[in-house]
C-alpha cells in the first residue's frame, strides 16, 4: 500500500470520496475542508464522489455498486488515487485498492502527512512518528492475505504471514522506544511548567481551529516570528512567548496545534503532552475565524477537543479574528466564553481592547497580599512587581511594606 507521505515528487490528482449519513450541507463542508487538507499536503483535487447511505459500507465504504461507478470516474478524470473523508478500516482500504486498482488514502493519512512535513522540533517529530506507527499498526491487520496471495495455494501463505509478523514486531519495538523518549520530554516539560507556576506568572494558552490565525495573533502580540501561513496546520510545534500587558503585568502566551473536525484519535493521543499545556494554563484564549461561515461548528469542535483532554474550569476569552473582512456578522457570540472581542490579528484592530480585557480578567482572579520585607529581601519585591500588581510600597525603618494583588499560587514570603 503506497502512502502519501512516502513520495510526492509528482502532484497527485485525487478524487475526494465521502459517505453522507447526515445532511448534504455538512458533508460538503467536510469535503471542502478535506480539499484544503489535500492542497496543503501537495495534492490536487480532480473531483468529488458522494454516496448517500445510512452508514458506511463495512466492506468497501461506499458499497459495491458505487465502487464500480467510482472506478469509471477515476479513469474519466485521470485521477491517480482517492481520499476518503473518514478513517478507513484495513479491510475497507484493501478492498477498495483491489476493486479500484489505484492508491487509496483516508483523511487520517493526509493529516499525518501534513504533520510529518511540519514538525520541526524533536518532540514534534517523535509525536508524529508515534502517531504514524500507531496508524500503521492497526492497518497491518488483514494485509497477510494480500502478501500471501502472490503465489497462491499451499506454501505461499507462510512468507506473507511471516513478513507481517516481522512488520508488527518492528513497529511495536519502535513504538516502545518512542514512548520512552517522549516520557523524557514530558518530564522536562513538567519541570519547566512547575517553574512557571512557582514564579506566579499567569499562563494564557491560545487554542482554536486550524487556520483561525493563532500564530498571526501570537506574532502581533509578542513581536515573534512564528511561521504564519494561510494554510491548515501552518504551525505544529508549541511556542511560548512572554508578553507585557498594558498595565505592566507579565504573562506567558503558549500557542498550540490547531484543532480540526475528525481529528484522528492517534494524533490526540500522540500530542497529549503538548496539548496538556492548555490543561495547566490559567486562561484560555480561544481564537475564532469570524469570516468562516462554519465558525459555530468549528467552535464546537474546539470545545469538544478540550473536553476530551479533560480541560475545564478555565476562564475563556474568545477573540473573533479576521473581523476586518467583509460579510462578518454584526453580533458574534460564544456562550461558553467569559468575554468576547472582535479583532484582526493582521491589521491590529481590537488588539488593545483584547489585552486590556485579559489584564482585567487576571486582576479579578488575584488575591490581596500584604507583607513587610526586610531590606535584604528586596528581590522578593521585584518578583511581585514583575508577576503581580503592586498597589503601595511603604518604606519603614524595619523594612518595606508591600500591598499588592498577586497570583494565589506564587510563593512571595
Amino acid at each position: 500500500m503506497a502512502e502519501l507521505y512516502e513520495n510526492r515528487e509528482e502532484q497527485e490528482q485525487v478524487i475526494l470520496v465521502a459517505v453522507s449519513v447526515q445532511d448534504e450541507i455538512s458533508t460538503e463542508a467536510s469535503l471542502d475542508e478535506l480539499a484544503e487538507l489535500v492542497k496543503t499536503a501537495g495534492g490536487v483535487v480532480a473531483g468529488r464522489f458522494v454516496q448517500n447511505r445510512q452508514m458506511a459500507d463495512m466492506a468497501t465504504y461506499i458499497g459495491s455498486g458505487k465502487t464500480a461507478e467510482l472506478r469509471e470516474r477515476i479513469v474519466e478524470l485521470g485521477a491517480t488515487g482517492i481520499v476518503c473523508d473518514d478513517e478507513l478500516t484495513p479491510s475497507q482500504m484493501n478492498n477498495l485498492e483491489r476493486e479500484l486498482e489505484t492508491k487509496v488514502m483516508d483523511r487520517t493519512m493526509v493529516i499525518l502527512d501534513i504533520f510529518a512535513s511540519r514538525a520541526s522540533t524533536r518532540e514534534g517529530q517523535l509525536q508524529v512518528e508515534l502517531a504514524q506507527l500507531r496508524y500503521r499498526s492497526t492497518h497491518l491487520i488483514g494485509m497477510g492475505s494480500i502478501l500471501s496471495r502472490q503465489g497462491g495455494g499451499i506454501g505461499t501463505r507462510g512468507p506473507g504471514e511471516k513478513k507481517l509478523e516481522i512488520d508488527r514486531r518492528r513497529i511495536r519495538e519502535r513504538i516502545s522506544r518512542l514512548k520512552t523518549e517522549l516520557e523524557q520530554v514530558k518530564t522536562n516539560r513538567t519541570v519547566q511548567r512547575k517553574r512557571r507556576m512557582e514564579n506566579g506568572v499567569p499562563v494564557v494558552c491560545i487554542v482554536g481551529y486550524t487556520n483561525a490565525g493563532k500564530s498571526t495573533l501570537l506574532n502581533r502580540l509578542t513581536g515573534s516570528e512564528v511561521l504564519s501561513e494561510d494554510k491548515l496546520f501552518a504551525t505544529l510545534d508549541p511556542t511560548t512567548r512572554s508578553l507585557e500587558l498594558p498595565d505592566g503585568q507579565q504573562v506567558l502566551l503558549t500557542d498550540t496545534v490547531g484543532f480540526i473536525h475528525k481529528l484522528p484519535h492517534h494524533l490526540i493521543q500522540a500530542f497529549r503532552s503538548t496539548l496538556e499545556e492548555a490543561r495547566y494554563s490559567d486562561y484560555i484564549l480561544h481564537v475564532v475565524d469570524a469570516s468562516n461561515p462554519r465558525m459555530d461548528i468549528q467552535m464546537h469542535t474546539v470545545y469538544e477537543t478540550l473536553r476530551e483532554l479533560e480541560i475545564a474550569g478555565r476562564p475563556v476569552v474568545t477573540a473573533f479574528n479576521k473581523a476586518d473582512r467583509e460579510h462578518i456578522p454584526e453580533v458574534l457570540k460564544d456562550f461558553q466564553a467569559d468575554i468576547v472581542y472582535r479583532i484582526s490579528a493582521k491589521t491590529g484592530a481590537g488588539i488593545e481592547e483584547l489585552l486590556h480585557g485579559i489584564g482585567r480578567m487576571i486582576r479579578e482572579s488575584r488575591v490581596y497580599f500584604e507583607h513587610l520585607y526586610a531590606y535584604q529581601d528586596a528581590a522578593r519585591i521585584a518578583q511581585i512587581r514583575k508577576n503581580g500588581q503592586v498597589i503601595e510600597e511603604e518604606y519603614r525603618e524595619d523594612g518595606i511594606l508591600i500591598r499588592a494583588f498577586v497570583d494565589r499560587r506564587g510563593n512571595y514570603v
